[in-house]
């Protein structure tokens, strides 16, 4: 067995090579692997393409909030195992699982067009019709995220807002099952594609809650030295989702340099700002760029210029922030959160 796939010889006689595909066991993350697979056969009908399932931290602690668990690579690191170990050759991730910095060996070799990567409101049956701004005082509201509940709390002082585990359909059926949530908050990108948008209540826009770095765009991670693997993948990218992710990962980077988010927990202290740069989308790749990473993005399709552009947009955002006072919020919010 190779490092980079294998070859099987089928009952024509005719050798196909075989891509393995690790995914996590979820429905979505199924659904979002068969996805890029529909898009690699397409693309290359000639490879044979197998999946691999496997559970991960963050699938098997299911009564810790996430954020206490103290694993950066909560829903990553056993697929990581198993790309290290040759197991599999390439793994499809949720892009906003992925930490900004992934370990030495292994890139991001395709970030595939973005969904909507707004957060949702998905309400309890019998608060149907209702808005987060119309729920009685003191509803409580289920996320597993600190920067969802960082925002809300802050944008509706209201509400009260609890943690929430267990994949879509787990957190989906506690919600309808139990009187315990008025509502909960999940990412409109995992309830489209479950084909669930009809139980999307609400659509959070930035000026509720800003969406999670990357959140809606799939990627697929590859061994950084498989260079046949990483080419056969790159066809896979979408140029104006890869810069803005780009743009997003190196602003979390920045930050997370100094740790944490720039809400405060009870969302009480913030800091916001915002920055742009014009970016030319082109064709031309110098040579210089091909072996280059951005955020632990390899995108060799994608002009150098651009890249370095959105890169720095991440930076310079995450340091303005930093400059009005960011890294005390961040201080703050990492040991209340060290302490709960």
């Amino acid at each position: 067995m190779s490092g980079n796939g294998s070859i099987c010889q089928e009952g024509n006689g005719k050798v196909s090579r075989v891509i393995r595909m690790g995914t996590r066991k979820s429905q979505l993350a199924r659904i979002q692997t068969d996805s890029v697979a529909g898009r690699l056969k397409e693309l290359y009908p000639d490879v044979h393409l197998e999946i691999v399932a496997m559970s991960t931290i963050g699938d098997k602690i299911l009564d810790t909030a996430l954020s206490k668990i103290g694993e950066k690579s909560l829903f990553t690191k056993e697929l990581e195992n198993a790309l290290e170990k040759n197991e599999v050759d390439i793994v499809v991730h949720s892009l906003k699982d992925l930490p900004t910095s992934l370990p030495p060996g292994f890139t991001i070799g395709a970030i595939l067009q973005r969904e909507n990567p707004h957060d949702a409101v998905v309400l309890h049956p019998k608060n149907a019709a209702l808005t987060l701004d119309s729920l009685p005082e003191k509803s409580v509201i289920g996320t597993s995220s600190l920067r969802r509940a960082a925002q809300l709390k802050k944008r509706f002082p209201q509400l009260e807002f609890e943690n929430i585990r267990g994949n879509l359909n787990t957190r989906l059926k506690k919600l309808d099952e139990k009187d315990d949530y008025a509502a909960i908050i999940l990412a409109a990108a995992g309830l489209k594609r479950m084909g669930w948008e009809s139980r999307i209540s609400q659509i959070l826009g930035p000026e509720d809650c800003m969406y999670a770095v990357g959140q809606g765009a799939l990627a697929v991670e590859v061994r950084a030295q498989d260079k046949d693997i990483l080419e056969m993948v790159s066809v896979l990218h979408h140029p104006d989702t890869v810069l803005r992710c780009i743009s997003e990962r190196a602003f979390l980077k920045q930050l997370l340099y100094l740790t944490g988010a720039v809400y405060s927990l009870d969302g009480a202290d913030c800091l916001k700002d915002t920055m742009q740069t014009v970016v030319e989308i082109d064709n031309k790749v110098s040579e210089s760029a091909q072996e280059c990473e951005h955020v632990g993005v390899t995108a060799n399709s994608v002009s150098s210029s651009a890249l370095e552009a959105a890169e720095k947009l991440g930076m310079d955002l995450a340091n303005a922030l930093l400059n009005k006072g960011a890294k005390d919020i961040l201080t703050t919010a990492r040991t209340l959160n060290d302490a709960r």
